[in-house]
């Protein structure tokens, strides 16, 4: 059995989540019932309007998401496998659909549905002891759902590089084809994820949502549909005082 642990802390006087997937034993792989639960969980946190940021983790230090759970996969029939796909399918869509940041905090074994729903999330901060990879043609599965998302981080050849061979990269090649944003020692970590919570936390909450709720949009967008959505929003932005406000005390401190 696993579980989905969840703590918040405050950041900047801010508070943001800390969701842990703890299934150490089976590499912290999701199988249905603990999908189920990361969707409802991230879903619950959706809900909290003073939210400022969420960081998933991986319980252990050997796997973040070790992927989905190969016996359940084994299994499977043409009617439970749209089932099982599906549930991963709305736990990744659930952290898109977030309305604040998302950081993956990932220590270890990062692999097909863990790798995807790292790919899910706004950021990923990686230890050198994590290895990324999209290993389900070597079971005889395709790579679906999120994966679809590896070509506009990565590039398409070295998303198709992954996903055609199985092949396992380390830490530093997933940071140098763009996969992670940072790669740190294990036991600073958390260090360098509190260092862009810190950042997030003295931005302007409501500016913050506006960004990620947009940046979503662009997704099924041409640059100039983005460009127009992107109008409506700043104008709006000017309905809040929080605009104004930081506006007001940057351009003040300039004239200082």
């Amino acid at each position: 059995m696993g579980e989905i642990r969840t703590e918040t802390r405050e950041v900047e006087g801010a508070p943001v989540a800390r969701v842990v997937i703890d299934r150490a034993a089976k590499l912290n792989a999701l199988d249905t019932p603990l999908t189920r639960t990361l969707t409802e969980t991230i879903q619950g946190l959706g809900a909290e309007a003073g939210l400022r940021a969420v960081v998933i983790e991986g319980a252990g230090d050997k796997a973040w998401v070790g992927g989905g759970d190969i016996g359940e996969m084994a299994a499977l029939d043409t009617a439970s496998a749209r089932a099982f796909i599906g549930g991963l399918h709305d736990a990744m869509v659930a952290v898109r659909d977030l309305p604040v940041p998302v950081i993956a905090a990932v220590g270890g074994y990062t692999l097909g549905a863990g790798m995807e729903l790292a790919a899910a999330c706004d950021m990923r901060i990686a230890s050198t002891a994590a290895h990324f990879g999209m290993p389900e043609v070597q079971v005889g599965l395709p790579s679906v759902i999120e994966a679809s998302l590896l070509p506009g981080l990565m590039g398409r050849g070295r998303a198709a590089r992954l996903m055609l061979t199985g092949e396992v990269i380390d830490a530093q090649r997933a940071y140098e084809w763009g996969f992670v944003e940072e790669v740190v020692a294990p036991d600073k970590l958390a260090d360098a994820v509190d260092a862009v919570l810190g950042d997030l936390c003295r931005a302007g909450p409501l500016a913050v949502r506006s960004q990620k709720r947009l940046m979503r949009q662009w997704e099924a967008m041409t640059p100039d549909a983005a460009a127009e959505a992107s109008i409506a929003t700043f104008v709006g932005t000017f309905e809040a005082d929080e605009a104004s406000q930081r506006l007001g005390t940057f351009a003040n401190r300039r004239k200082g």
